[in-house]
């Protein structure tokens, strides 16, 4: 069907939005696609919902080639079945939760694994039902703390979501490696450059993931990847552990006066200056032990104070930090914290006053039986910090610290945790070289679920020797509407929008140009001549608006081919213009529609 822009629900603007932080934002407001209803929420506009359809049914024509079945759950669902596998409360404060009029508990989805689940004890009990792929693409919900970047991160969001279902761990296998293909067919088929990486499973639980990322600059991941093949997102990355050290010539700990000295800099130059070490070497910023105090704000809403220690060259990763300990939230001590914690110095702290090395420490039994330490704030070490280090570190007095406190010797800690950041040259864990940083986009995340929600929900099958099999599970996302933000960033210049053919809003956009009744007489009957042969036609045809906005616009929206029937009417021509490249060229008016399908089948790849 031919679309005018004269009665079309387009309006484009011509300055920047004001929330907008980033190219893709920025351009899907201006150019019509999207309006924000509320933050982190949408609404999908006429351009947008077809760009999307088109990313969506791509996604699903890659499901379906791979055997999946689509499905369609509700978004509106019963508390219970997450109340079974712990993630009502695991979620936090990012599930939408909500009571009918009954007072009836609900939730709208962040995602369905336990409604596939159920789904499938439903209706399967044989071992011979199995392998199933399942999917679905529907909107989710996330009360996401930041929502930014349009819909790059937003609380309502459009995903597929497929569940494989099989007997054992090698089918599970199987699925899972046939979801990774899959995904890697679907990405190069939307013209997205992705990486693999290994990823952390976080609320979703299961013995392995990996994401698809967007190499961006302005995505919210931090990545890693080694020369040699290695890759993973920032929060996954294990450290090196470095061997215990011989501390038997390290000399007893000593307190020393340290005034004025703010920062791990400042400690630094005046441990140089009043306090030089015996062996000649300047201290650094690597030999201190910083100790950083968050509060865990975790799913029951308990309030729990964690010190974390670093070597004071890096800083705590907030979202390595995070990961490490999810469920739980983390948010940087407050007044209150510190006020019901005496023995926390400000800028002083040090080990000696936490975790095992409390005089407060003491064991008590819980109503489980088990005996668990209490009376002092938690304290967890960087892998980096094995026995037999030696520390600058606080001393738990105001203006002092101590010197030379040794890791096993002196101080302990309740274990390690993986929260330092990861800098550019750090060795790969698997040995493969050294680091290297980037950022990116995600866009798809596999799982390997194993049989978590199925032992929770009570999926199990009989097998072929009629014994109960508990079912393995694998969970697969794409998150649509990110796919469409990359796609967004990654085809766009200066002048707005520049879709690939395969999910642009129109395959053709004609432009008349000028104020003669041939050039819009000219310019409907070509537009009508590319409907009829099968093209997407938007239609310029506003009578009032001049040549420049239209081209404008035309920039703007990022149709791959334009058409513009103007000047060179009188001569017998039209002028082609392929957005992508920035070409154009003069066609005989005749000829112009069997070019421009030539040209279309070409940017599809047809011909």
């Amino acid at each position: 069907m031919l679309h005018r822009l004269s009665t079309s629900f387009i309006r484009t603007l011509r300055e920047d939005p004001a929330d907008a932080e980033v190219a893709s934002h920025r351009l899907l407001v201006r150019a019509c696609y999207i309006r924000r209803a509320a933050p982190g929420v949408y609404t999908w506009l006429p351009l947008g919902l077809r760009t999307l359809r088109k990313i969506e049914d791509i996604v699903r024509q890659g499901m379906d080639a791979m055997g999946g079945q689509e499905v369609h759950f509700p978004a509106l669902l019963p508390a219970e079945p997450y109340q079974a596998t712990g993630r009502w409360n695991d979620y936090g404060p990012t599930l939408f939760k909500l009571h009918d009029r009954k007072d009836g508990d609900y939730l709208l989805a962040p995602t369905h694994e336990e409604m596939f689940t159920l789904a499938v004890k439903d209706l399967y009990s044989s071992y011979k039902d199995l392998p199933a792929i399942v999917y679905q693409i529907q909107t989710k919900y996330r009360d996401e703390a930041r929502p930014r970047a349009g819909i790059i991160r937003g609380r309502e969001f459009v995903m597929k979501d497929s569940y494989s279902f099989d007997i054992d761990d090698a089918g599970l296998a199987a699925a899972y490696q046939a979801h990774r293909d899959a995904y890697e067919r679907i990405f190069a088929r939307l013209g997205l450059d992705y990486v693999i990486v290994n990823a952390m499973a976080g609320a979703m639980g299961g013995s392995h993931s990996e994401e698809f990322l967007y190499p961006c600059e302005i995505g919210e991941d931090t990545f890693v990847r080694s020369s040699s093949g290695y890759a993973a997102n920032a929060e996954a990355v294990t450290t090196v552990v470095p061997d215990p050290v011989d501390a038997s010539g390290i000399g007893p700990a000593r307190v020393v006066d340290t005034p004025d000295t703010p920062t791990i800099d400042s400690l630094v130059d005046l441990c140089n200056e009043a306090y030089p070490r015996s062996d000649g070497r300047a201290w650094t910023a690597a030999d201190t032990l910083k100790n950083v105090v968050v509060t865990l704000i975790h799913p029951d809403g308990e309030r729990e104070l964690l010190v974390v220690g670093v070597p004071g060259d890096r800083d705590v990763d907030m979202k390595r930090l995070e990961a490490a300990v999810a469920p739980a939230e983390v948010e940087m001590a407050g007044d209150t914290d510190f006020e019901t914690h005496p023995e926390l110095v400000r800028g002083y702290i040090g080990p000696t006053a936490i975790g095992p090395n409390s005089p407060h420490r003491h064991t008590e039994t819980g109503e489980d039986g088990v005996e668990r330490p209490t009376g002092s704030v938690r304290y967890l070490l960087d892998p980096r910090v094995v026995d037999g280090t030696s520390w600058v570190t606080g001393a738990n007095e105001p203006r002092k610290h101590v010197l030379h406190l040794v890791k096993g010797r002196d101080f302990d800690a309740d274990g390690t945790i993986e929260a330092a950041e990861i800098r550019a040259g750090d060795p790969a864990p698997d040995g493969s070289g050294p680091l290297e940083l980037a950022r990116g986009i995600e866009i798809g995340h596999i799982f390997a679920l194993g049989r978590k929600y199925s032992e929770a929900l009570g999926l199990s099958v009989l097998d072929e020797n009629g014994k109960s099999r508990v079912v393995t599970m694998g969970s697969y996302g794409i998150g649509v509407t990110r796919v469409m933000a990359a796609l967004a960033e990654a085809n766009c210049d200066d002048k707005g929008l520049s879709w690939p053919a395969g999910i642009a809003p129109f395959d053709v956009h004609v432009l008349a140009t000028g104020k003669d009744n041939a050039v819009f007489e000219a310019a409907a009957s070509l537009a009508a001549a590319l409907d009829a042969a099968g093209l997407d036609v938007v239609f310029d045809d506003r009578r009032k608006v001049s040549a420049g906005v239209k081209f404008a616009d035309f920039e703007l929206v990022g149709v791959p081919l334009g058409v513009v029937v103007g000047r060179g009417l009188k001569a017998g021509n039209v002028e082609v213009r392929v957005r992508g490249t920035g070409e154009s060229f003069e066609v005989p008016v005749d000829a112009a529609a069997a070019r421009v399908v030539e040209l279309h089948g070409q940017l599809m790849g047809e011909n």
